[in-house]
């Protein structure tokens, strides 16, 4: 068959009003496919409302937190939508703000969990560890990203699961079986892990207004004999803008549940070290970052410009409640 025939047939095909509807109903159900994906997507990051944090009647020391841990990375998997990080769907391409929001959450939970096996559930550094955390951390830093083989969520669930043992044995009549030690030290410890990760998000949300920055990594006397070399002009990407402040969201959502729950637990520690108010104080500002984004999109104003800079209003909240960690942690040491 030569070229100009089978030209000539192909065109015919698409001719045939029989093919011409079969096309534009596949058009049609695409269409209404990923309109149907996108209302998903709008009602999929909506994100979780923070909720009051009580201790149960009859509560042992460390329930309150071990239930708030559960809590906070069942909401993880159990959301509206699930866990969406790894998802290979279309909608994955435009909804980016609820993984970010889940990296924020996930970062918490692992550093938690951390502290919870080596610090809090031992009496001393040399100490057995306990059996369900040395399972439950490392689950939780399987990769976040994992679709199937195993899939992250089958993972997670198994660190949920180990949390769950965890409790029971914390809340049974054993006394030899599951600690917990509500301790200044132990506070302390998770304390400084938060105040690393808080320092670090303020920075990057700092960032989406572009500026010149020193690099604070260098010795003084290096930086001052080369400084026109160790400065450099950061700012965020514009499309990573938003990643940045949901990635805080999330971050600031999860430390609020757990620091709700570690008061009530810690409470006798943070009394005798009069530290009960600025415990509050910086719960209170990571409760303020919770408050309802009315714009549809992040906003990004420079300074004092016509517009607002959603992530620069983010970053004060931050760095209040890390000023206020500051002080806390030199009350836990020295009060």
């Amino acid at each position: 068959m030569t070229n100009d025939k089978f030209s000539e047939r192909v065109g015919d095909a698409m001719l045939d009003p029989r093919n011409n509807r079969v096309w534009k109903g596949f058009l049609w159900l695409l269409g209404l496919l990923l309109l149907v994906d996108m209302l998903f997507s709008w009602y999929w990051s909506q994100e979780p409302d923070l909720r009051p944090v009580t201790a149960k009647p009859g509560a042992v020391v460390g329930e309150t937190t071990a239930r708030e841990l559960i809590f906070v990375a069942n909401t993880l998997l159990d959301k509206p939508g699930g866990y969406l990080s790894n998802d290979v769907l279309p909608h994955r391409l435009w909804l980016d703000n609820m993984p970010n929001w889940e990296y924020g959450v996930l970062v918490q939970v692992r550093d938690f969990s951390r502290v919870l096996r080596r610090d809090m559930s031992r009496s001393q550094s040399q100490s057995q560890e306990d059996k369900d955390l040395a399972i439950a951390e490392p689950q939780f830093n399987f990769d976040a990203k994992s679709w199937a083989m195993p899939a992250t969520e089958s993972e997670y669930r198994r660190g949920i699961q180990a949390l769950q043992r965890y409790l029971d044995r914390l809340t049974d009549a054993n006394e030899n079986d599951g600690q917990f030690y509500a301790r200044a030290d132990n506070l302390n410890y998770w304390l400084n892990e938060v105040q690393n990760r808080l320092g670090s998000l303020s920075l990057k949300l700092s960032q989406s207004v572009g500026r010149s920055q020193l690099n604070v990594d260098k010795d003084g006397a290096l930086a001052v004999a080369k400084a026109t070399e160790d400065e450099a002009f950061v700012k965020t990407p514009w499309l990573k803008i938003d990643d940045a402040f949901y990635e805080a969201r999330g971050a600031t959502w999860a430390l609020a549940q757990l620091m709700r729950a570690a008061e009530v637990d810690f409470a006798e520690v943070l009394r005798k070290k009069n530290a009960t108010v600025s415990f509050r104080q910086m719960v209170r500002e990571l409760e303020a970052t919770q408050e309802t984004v009315w714009s549809p999109m992040i906003l990004n104003g420079d300074g004092f410009g016509m517009l607002a800079n959603h992530s620069l209003v983010m970053a004060n909240y931050v760095s209040r409640a890390n000023a206020a960690l500051i002080d806390l942690r030199k009350l836990l040491v020295e009060g």
